[in-house]
């Protein structure tokens, strides 16, 4: 007899990593990462429900808490460098896409990504 394939109760999935050789301008403005961050949800198919930043020295923190989870990205623009956190919950979102278009805005020339699926059966 073959396996059931089952759908998992909740799907969840985290994008997540590290940019480097970022555009340190970008990575010191709060207003344009804000509305990367606000871009970003939308093209992962996400519903943003609120969005906070901080200045911290030189760099940003900016948290936006998604009606699915979260996106985050925090900035070292004297590294040019900026970590990056994308979780969803619903098979409709894409963290992935929104990782993405994350790198391509703060114009990362290298980046690391990883993947860990937050699903669960029960």
């Amino acid at each position: 007899m073959m396996g059931v394939v089952s759908t998992p109760k909740v799907v969840g999935r985290q994008v997540y990593g590290s940019l480097y050789e970022c555009d340190n301008e970008i990575l010191k403005d709060v207003k344009r990462l804000e509305e990367i961050v606000k871009e970003a949800a939308k093209v992962g198919n996400m519903t943003l429900l609120d969005i906070k930043s901080w200045k911290i020295g030189e760099g940003v923190s900016v948290v936006a808490i998604v009606l699915e989870s979260h996106i985050t990205i925090h900035t070292w623009p004297e590294y040019r460098f900026a970590t990056v956190d994308v979780y969803s919950c619903g098979a409709h979102t894409d963290p992935y896409k929104a990782f993405i278009y994350i790198v391509n805005e703060l114009k990362a020339k290298r980046y690391t990504i990883n993947e860990a699926d937050r699903s669960s059966e029960f």
